[in-house]
């Protein structure tokens, strides 16, 4: 990865300049304006042009800096996992007050930062360790991979799934699942095939993958790699395929059926407001975990914004049937009716037992549903996914 740039927002950086040109003071009601200023940081494990997940945190970071006029914003991006300490020490100097670390293998160093910088507040997107001054946040798909692994399945004439995926961590092994789960809710037979590219963003290793993975037979994707580029290669290859994070279907809008949409905006705003009026200080963060699904929406099933499915792919997912407490109803309808329900927190859940692992140990009991802190953990795979997963207990 390139080295990290630091990045001040224009409005930030230009405003001083100015000032320093003109060789002007400041008024004290736009000092005071200045000083009352809340500043946050933000670190990303990618580049911010990626247009997948530190391209989605950084669209969120510019929303929340319009929308909270108090609000200063910085940030760094292509940190690599596990060198994310000398970036905190910087930015700690830089007067961040509060600094976001948006990936999971930054966790560790994290939580280390914070009892170095008691009076610093932190917040750490899909881990699950906190302290008094870290919370934790995440924005899950996993409802969202349950859906698109049903329209896979409806659309796949093998009924082989392709999943081109970056690392196999608890996130990644849950949506992977949860994709899955979905298939083989339509098609019983339905198994996902896995290729792990150990990159977040590498567009050649996912186009590897992906264009091996069609030669295999599969013929609809997923994929957890923060480029266009696994969509792209499926439809060079006439083969469907389903988005990452961003609005995916201006590259391929006739294979693009559908994706997972993330508004990080909702929960940056909710959390940086309640820093501002004290309602989260350095010391009462310690049970602090957004864990924002369907409901309230951070999340969007969507090919693009307010495009739940793409249309050209709508009349097949009609055709398509599946049962459903003993009746025949469309993949479509059954598509749409659960994420109504997800949507207003509902009874429906995909990690809901019985579910057994793909070892046959069970996972989930019946009539139980998956906390959030063992999907946060999550080590195990469901059945129907193939490929060798790592740390997958036996």
């Amino acid at each position: 990865m390139k080295k990290p740039i630091l990045k001040l927002s224009m409005l930030a950086a230009t405003v001083p300049v100015t000032l320093a040109l003109l060789g002007t003071a400041a008024s004290p009601a736009a000092q005071a304006q200045t000083a009352a200023k809340l500043k946050a940081c933000f670190i990303y494990v990618g580049p911010v042009g990626d247009i997948g997940w530190s391209y989605a945190h950084d669209e969120a970071r510019k929303k929340t800096e319009k929308a909270l006029p108090w609000l200063e914003t910085k940030y760094v991006e292509s940190v690599p996992e596990g060198q994310a300490t000398p970036v905190i020490d910087r930015l700690v100097k830089d007067k961040c007050q509060v600094i976001f670390t948006t990936s999971f293998g930054f966790m560790d160093q994290t939580l280390e930062a914070a009892k170095k910088y008691p009076n610093v507040i932190f917040a750490h997107t899909s881990g699950f360790k906190r302290a008094p001054n870290m919370a934790t946040y995440m924005a899950d798909f996993y409802q969202i991979y349950y859906l698109n692994g049903m329209m896979a399945a409806a659309l796949s004439k093998t009924g082989k799934l392709g999943y081109v995926a970056a690392f196999p961590i608890p996130e990644l092994k849950r949506h992977i699942s949860a994709f899955a789960l979905g298939a083989r809710a339509v098609n019983p037979r339905a198994v996902v095939n896995v290729k792990w590219i150990n990159a977040w963003v590498d567009p050649n290793k996912a186009r590897e993958a992906a264009e091996a993975l069609i030669s295999e037979g599969n013929d609809a994707l997923a994929f957890t790699e923060d480029t266009a580029t696994v969509v792209q290669t499926a439809a060079s290859r006439k083969v469907p395929s389903f988005g990452h994070y961003s609005p995916m279907y201006k590259f391929a809008p006739d294979y693009v059926v559908s994706g997972q949409l993330v508004h990080w905006e909702r929960i940056y705003i909710d959390f940086l407001t309640k820093v501002r009026n004290k309602t989260y200080t350095t010391k009462n963060l310690q049970n602090v975990d957004y864990w924002n699904l369907l409901r309230g929406g951070s999340v969007e099933l969507g090919a693009q914004d307010g495009m739940a499915i793409n249309p050209k792919w709508v009349p097949q997912l009609k055709a398509a049937k599946m049962t459903v407490n003993g009746k025949q109803v469309s993949v479509y309808d059954r598509v749409m009716a659960l994420k109504a329900d997800m949507e207003k927190g509902g009874k429906f859940d995909p990690f809901t037992g019985p579910i057994k692992d793909r070892n046959g140990v069970v996972r989930v009991k019946a009539g139980k549903v998956s906390t959030i802190g063992e999907l946060n953990n999550m080590s195990w795979v469901a059945p129907g996914v193939a490929g060798q997963v790592a740390d997958e207990p036996k």
